[in-house]
């Protein structure tokens, strides 16, 4: 069971909530309020893919910016704003390997938030990729609040029951500029993106149902006020969003701001940074004061990468607190100084308590699986298919035409969907899969699959199949031929991991065509065919003719919002990881040939279009491969940038 308490004595200094007796007029207290999101689990500074350290990421280098804050100002409460357990392998071998339960040490994520004494945290959509049972098991070692309060039992019944805990009032002991302690309530709302009835459909469907964050909200708060709460503070595990509110929204973090009652939010789940110039325009904001509305609202980045802080000027009241004031701001672990990079050092007390975790971890990834006798790597993922996706896609197949042999279905053609998960984009110029030709372990083969995905196998018609490839093509930008302007290829609006790659047809994507789909899957374009030249076994698909299309379970039951995938077509569904079976397909091997059958490709472009490519600076050594790219110079933020020569953009080596 989830404790939704932390045991004992709450030490005083740790802060907020309500008077418990009368307190001189206008008393003053500065509060901070603490928060880490979309750890993912990086808890240490280390990049298990790549086998070294890695200053810019981990938890154990926030922890640093944790003590200090509070050394600066004791009235500080800390909370996690979700994501936690599901990430690194780390991840993995916890809850496959060593196990997890009341018989088990403690998680290693929540041993080292007990130990830097976090106050709460709240559920975000990964924390279910494992399942229920494995959820409870995990937090079942916190000695703090868990939170959700818009995730409820399913009982058959009209008046469905919170599955956890919605909210905590702490209550905290504070301390002025004079040195005179005073009682505080603080409250602690949790909110989720309620999509996870969708992204984890086959776990929780029958079992658990999800509701609006900001109606619920609406729910939440005047019972928070009515038990006692001096100051609120959302934190949802939800981005901020630049459109109108329509109703359950994924990203509706700067709607709670609205809401009377809310003093202040802690957002994430966008893997962004506010305040920051990628919120430029976003309205009611203030970048300086990192405000929406007028109240702070703060999302640390992602991996550990920052620490929020928000701080709150309060003054005492006929019933309690008021907020006289407010800011959000973040504090990152890395941080270029006068052309030398900064980076906090390791807190030495988490290091030591991960130490036994990390080496496991390390055992864990770098067992062998088998080999390849060549390079493997994402650098060009968007030009073309690559070995990666193509091995990937190829171990998909085989698990399935052996699951689905000597049923009605194993006549069908089996088709397979992957995407190039690490392809650069917002997490950096190092965020590319590279194998090495050799051996092959289990570390390669979390870098060429990161999700804890299980297997799942959709029936399709090739109609559908044009409609998935069309929605996919949206990674790529639309681009005009008659523009001077220098344009990129890639959309970095949309994440690698929507751009599937179906393996099994032959097709051309014209890149001059507008998106025939939105971000939500409608049909915004009736017109607008991308997908050119859509082959199968040579010859134009059939579009009525039935497939079988193998990819995993949050894509199948409705992630990402694809036309033809809500979880009706779903014909199989596997208790396996696509991670499982790709290395089951390479053991079964033991030799790996890269190798693609060049599913698509780019159509080409009119002469003197200027289209550019950024990418890896790695990738200059390997232009062998693609003769339509020239090296340009350096991009932004580490990438290097490169020319791409429109009329050979479809060319293959």
């Amino acid at each position: 069971m989830i404790r939704h308490f932390r045991p004992g004595v709450l030490m005083a200094g740790a802060l907020f909530l309500a008077l418990t007796g009368p307190v001189a007029a206008q008393e003053k207290v500065e509060l901070q309020v603490l928060s880490t999101t979309d750890l993912h689990m990086y808890l240490e500074d280390y990049d298990y893919y790549g086998d070294h350290t890695d200053a810019a990421v981990g938890l154990v280098r926030v922890a640093p910016l944790i003590r200090a804050a509070r050394t600066a100002n004791p009235n500080t409460v800390l909370v996690d704003n979700g994501d936690l357990i599901q990430g690194t392998p780390m991840g993995d071998w916890v809850v496959r390997e060593r196990g997890v339960g009341a018989d088990k040490p403690t998680h290693p994520a929540i041993a080292t938030m007990n130990l830097l004494h976090y106050d709460a945290a709240i559920l975000g959509n990964h924390e279910f990729n494992y399942g229920l049972e494995v959820l409870h098991q995990i937090y079942g070692g916190a000695r703090f609040p868990v939170l959700s309060g818009n995730v409820f039992k399913v009982d058959g019944g009209r008046n469905d029951e919170l599955m956890f805990k919605p909210y905590a009032i702490l209550d905290r002991t504070v301390v002025d500029a004079k040195g005179a302690s005073h009682r505080i309530k603080v409250g602690i709302l949790g909110l989720l993106p309620p999509q996870i009835m969708i992204w984890d459909k086959d776990k929780l469907e029958g079992r658990v149902t999800t509701r609006d964050m900001i109606d619920m909200a609406r729910v939440h708060v005047p019972e928070m006020k009515k038990a006692g709460a001096d100051i609120i503070i959302a934190v949802a595990h939800s981005g901020l969003t630049f459109l109108n509110r329509e109703g359950g929204e994924e990203n509706a973090a700067n709607y709670l701001t609205e809401i009377d009652g809310v003093d202040a939010v802690v957002s994430g789940h966008s893997h962004r940074v506010f305040p920051s110039k990628e919120y430029e325009g976003l309205p009611k904001s203030d970048l300086k004061l990192g405000t929406v509305n007028g109240k702070p609202v703060v999302m640390a980045g992602y991996y550990g990468s920052h620490l929020g802080v928000i701080t709150f000027q309060l003054e005492t009241a006929d019933k309690g607190w008021k907020v006289t004031g407010g800011k959000g701001e973040v504090r990152p672990i890395q941080e270029r100084q006068d052309g030398r990079t900064v980076n906090v050092e390791p807190d030495p007390e988490v290091a030591t308590l991960l130490a036994p975790s990390h080496e496991g971890t390390l055992s864990y990834v770098r067992r062998p699986v088998g080999k390849t006798t060549g390079r493997i790597h994402s650098y060009f993922s968007f030009l073309g298919d690559s070995a990666g996706v193509e091995l990937v896609a190829e171990a998909q197949r085989a698990y399935v035409a052996r699951a689905l042999a000597g049923t009605e279905n194993a006549r069908l053609p089996i088709l397979s969907a992957a995407a190039p998960f690490k392809s650069g984009g917002r997490p950096g110029a190092k965020f590319y899969t590279d194998i090495a030709a050799g051996e092959i372990a289990i570390r390669n083969v979390a870098d060429l699959y990161l999700y804890p995905n299980q297997i799942a196998a959709v029936k399709l018609t090739g109609a559908q199949v044009r409609d998935w490839l069309e929605m996919a093509s949206r990674a790529l930008s639309v681009i005009d031929v008659k523009s001077n302007v220098q344009q990129p290829l890639v959309n970095v609006k949309v994440p690698a991991y929507v751009f599937d790659i179906i393996d099994g047809v032959t097709y051309t994507i014209d890149v001059t065509q507008p998106e025939r789909f939105d971000r939500d899957g409608k049909l915004g374009n009736p017109k607008a065919n991308r997908i050119k030249d859509l082959m199968f076994q040579g010859k134009p698909i059939d579009e009525k003719q039935e497939f079988i299309v193998v990819t995993n379970n949050y894509r199948a039951n409705g992630g990402g919002s694809y036309p033809g995938l809500d979880g009706t077509t779903v014909i199989y569904q596997s208790p396996d990881t696509v991670q499982s079976a790709i290395i089951e397909y390479i053991r079964a091997k033991g030799v790996v040939e890269p190798s693609t059958d060049h599913s698509f490709r780019i159509a080409p472009l009119p002469a003197g279009v200027n289209l550019v490519y950024e990418s890896s600076p790695l990738a200059r050594d390997l232009l062998s491969e693609q003769p339509a790219l020239t090296y340009e110079g350096p991009g932004e933020n580490g990438f290097a940038r490169f020319r791409i020569d429109p009329v050979k953009i479809g060319a293959r080596p």
